[in-house]
């Protein structure tokens, strides 16, 4: 596969029990081939890369190959989390934010409409208003999945009903869509052996900054305040946001609630309950 899709001859494939797999092409350069698992997926991770790598502003690592199933990207050679890439990470997260899409919704150029977080379909259907677009695509799709599933029970969603009819009040100040990762959780952060960040594995699409910034917090991210310490040096967050931590939680509690259950279902339960405490 690696071979047809770059052009050069494989000389040796690490073990690997699934995907992504390492290869080693003729030339010694290491690669990674990865399948993607539903349909449009690798057009969708694949347009997601290049449109975070358009920013020029934190490094993902490059596409040398793609079809509809498949994709090669360079492999990165993995360090150890730091306190100075950590700072750097944070200031170049802000960058890529700051470089903006052209909605709430937005796939990336040449990337599909439906397309997938994880192994759960995400769809990036346009919004100007972000309260309305989070209710409607981020979070009630995600809330009736979860009930299909037997994740939440029928009456359980009149809570994130209720927190999406409060999101106009609690969303704090309107922001102009940012260019997201969506899907930034600490196993999608790679540091690299050179000091430097890269991003893998994107749901990419216009969003608000701080969800990327919440998913970090959900499922920990080495020197996290000093990531957070770069980002505010470089586009400062408005007064409040450490309160809506947990509304932006909101997405990726429902994702997992769909794909693995009432463990995740009652987490997002008790943040849907305590925004409407507040």
């Amino acid at each position: 596969m690696a071979a047809r899709l770059t052009g050069r001859a494989v000389t040796g494939t690490r073990p690997s029990s699934g995907s992504p797999a390492e290869v080693l092409l003729d030339d010694g350069t290491p690669v990674m081939v990865k399948r993607g698992d539903g349909r449009g997926a690798v057009r969708a991770e694949v347009a997601g890369l290049r449109w975070l790598g358009a920013a020029g502003a934190v490094r993902v690592p490059a596409v040398l190959g793609h079809d509809e199933h498949w994709m090669v990207t360079e492999r990165i050679s993995a360090g150890s989390p730091g306190p100075g890439a950590a700072l750097r990470f944070g200031r170049g997260l802000a960058a890529l934010h700051r470089a903006g899409a052209p909605h709430f919704g937005a796939a990336p150029p040449g990337g599909p409409e439906d397309a997938w977080i994880g192994l759960a379909p995400m769809r990036n259907a346009p919004g100007t208003d972000w309260p309305a677009w989070y209710a409607e695509h981020r979070v009630l799709p995600y809330v009736r999945g979860a009930v299909d599933r037997g994740a939440l029970r029928p009456a359980e969603a009149d809570v994130f009903e209720r927190v999406c009819a409060r999101l106009p009040e609690v969303a704090g100040p309107a922001e102009p869509p940012a260019r997201l990762h969506g899907d930034l959780w600490n196993g999608n952060v790679l540091w690299g052996a050179d000091g430097e960040v890269r991003l893998i594995d994107p749901a990419a699409h216009g969003g608000h900054r701080e969800t990327d910034l919440a998913m970090l917090h959900l499922f920990g991210c080495p020197h996290l305040e000093r990531v957070l310490a770069g980002y505010q040096e470089a586009a400062p967050l408005p007064d409040g946001w450490r309160d809506r931590v947990g509304l932006h939680q909101l997405f990726p509690l429902l994702v997992h609630a769909v794909l693995f259950g009432r463990g995740y279902a009652e987490q997002a339960l008790a943040v849907a309950r305590e925004t409407l405490a507040r």
